[in-house]
């Protein structure tokens, strides 16, 4: 190691688990690790590490490479003006991935454990995106509701580790998302309430009863790792860390101040506990992750390969400042603390850093789920405030064009949804016939049947596919 990588202050060895978090992925290690990593270092909180865990057989993958370096992270974090490299120590274990989860449930009812925590992707919540709500005939669903003594997701482990700690005493714990969805603390609550319905009613009501599911908004860009990340952390002096993370400087979380059994002083690290994390989430949501989702498919069909490189084409600079200005911001309600125009300069400028080398492939990723999430409820916003919102039509528009498989070069455009193929043979009916799209209700719903928003999608559409992704942009900016 180098002089140049900062290390724990404390001593890890006396560390005590307070904490078990489902999904070791980068953004958990660059958030809610770093914030108790730096609540540590003061000295604070000591008896509330992280033990990893993980659902699924590739998290086994980042079990070996955690364990090999004793749950240790390195995280670097990418400032234009100089990087910085430190070594997380929040996380104290990671537990065996096992097909029946066992070790975890077993975690879970650890009387010392008070928060199970997850990230489990925006996908990974069974809700029904045509209903928005919680799905209980999903496979996975119904099959832990049917054996809920081995369970295959997350929420079935966290229902049988609650029955188990129901049964002797335990106090529950807290069950806190810390994953980027609107009121993830609903929907969370709705998954592991609803799974247990289906298995012990009874169950379902001591859990409604006694349990608490925070809601919170996470904000922090961090790409994926690949061979560029592995050898700026060989710059670092640690060739050896399979899996490191890189970050812009820029985080918040901002969560309700809800928990059942206790929390970490987070407040002294910069987490802001809130009553109102829903003005600050829809903020989040609408202004930064509708903002990726609108330079996304340009840069997509445009062979344009980082976020950095898309922010520097001024076509699409101004295609993203146009919609925010005027299609976003007006429907975004008031933030306590928080100018909006501010928020979303620092957006852009945020999306504009060069060091992150942030993919447009990434933010293309999986538009069957952000888009209901990002895109479509802005678009519904503006109609019923009586306006048809070109820019958002435009921007949806894109997606279509994009999942019809080929960039505007004639590339083929790898599967980049985990319903690709599908969107792939839509999206090519589409062309002919554009509203055949928009009848997809498990994405757009009844606006399939609104005249106005159906006429607007079929002549933007048209324009993409007769002139091009770049020309009716510029027709939009007009």
């Amino acid at each position: 190691m180098t002089a140049e990588i900062a290390l724990p202050r404390y001593d890890r060895s006396k560390l005590k688990p307070g904490i078990v978090h489902i999904g070791l992925g980068n953004f958990h290690r660059a958030h809610m690790a770093v914030y108790l990593d730096d609540l540590f270092n003061l000295g604070e909180s000591h008896d509330w590490a992280i033990i990893g865990a993980g659902v699924r057989a590739p998290d086994s993958r980042m079990r070996d490479a955690l364990k090999g370096q004793d749950c240790l992270s390195t995280i670097i974090e990418l400032d234009p003006k100089g990087k910085t490299c430190r070594r997380v120590g929040a996380m104290i274990d990671f537990l065996p991935v096992e097909p029946d989860n066992a070790s975890l449930i077993a975690a879970m009812t650890d009387p010392q454990i008070r928060i199970v925590s997850l990230t489990v992707t925006e996908g990974g919540y069974f809700v029904n995106p045509a209903t928005g709500k919680f799905d209980p005939a999903a496979p996975d669903i119904a099959a832990d509701g049917a054996n809920p003594g081995a369970p295959v997701t997350a929420f079935g482990a966290i229902v049988a580790a609650l029955k188990a700690r129901r049964a002797a005493g335990i106090p529950p714990f807290t069950v806190m998302s810390c994953d980027n969805l609107p009121g993830n603390g609903h929907v969370t609550h709705d998954a592991v309430i609803g799974l247990a319905r289906l298995s012990d009613p009874e169950l379902a009501g001591w859990i409604q009863a006694n349990v608490a599911f925070p809601n919170g908004m996470v904000d922090r860009i961090t790409p994926a790792t690949g061979p560029r990340e592995r050898a700026m952390a060989a710059s670092f002096g640690l060739g050896d860390d399979p899996v490191p993370v890189t970050c812009e400087p820029f985080r918040q979380w901002v969560v309700e101040d809800k928990f059942t059994n206790g929390r970490p002083a987070l407040e002294k690290v910069g987490v802001t506990f809130s009553d109102q994390v829903h003005a600050f989430e829809m903020m989040k949501i609408r202004i930064l992750n509708g903002g990726h989702a609108i330079i996304a498919y340009p840069g997509g069909l445009m062979g344009i390969e980082y976020v950095h490189e898309a922010m520097a084409e001024p076509l699409i600079r101004d295609f993203l400042d146009k919609i925010e200005t005027e299609e976003i911001l007006p429907i975004v309600p008031p933030v306590p603390g928080t100018d909006l125009d501010a928020y979303k300069t620092l957006i852009i400028g945020r999306f504009s850093n060069p060091e992150i080398a942030d993919t447009e492939r990434r933010l293309c990723l999986d538009g069957s789920n952000r888009q209901p999430k990002f895109i479509i409820p802005s678009i519904r916003d503006n109609l019923a405030r009586g306006v048809v919102p070109k820019g958002l039509v435009l921007a949806s528009a894109l997606w279509c064009r994009y999942c019809a498989g080929t960039d505007e070069n004639g590339a083929v455009i790898e599967p980049n949804d985990p319903d690709w193929d599908r969107l792939t043979r839509v999206a090519q009916e589409a062309r002919a016939q554009p509203a055949a799209w928009l009848e997809r209700r498990a994405i757009y719903g009844d606006l399939a049947d609104n005249a106005e928003f159906v006429a607007a999608f079929t002549q933007t559409l048209n324009d993409v596919w007769k002139n091009g992704t770049a020309a009716t942009i510029r027709a939009y900016l007009g």
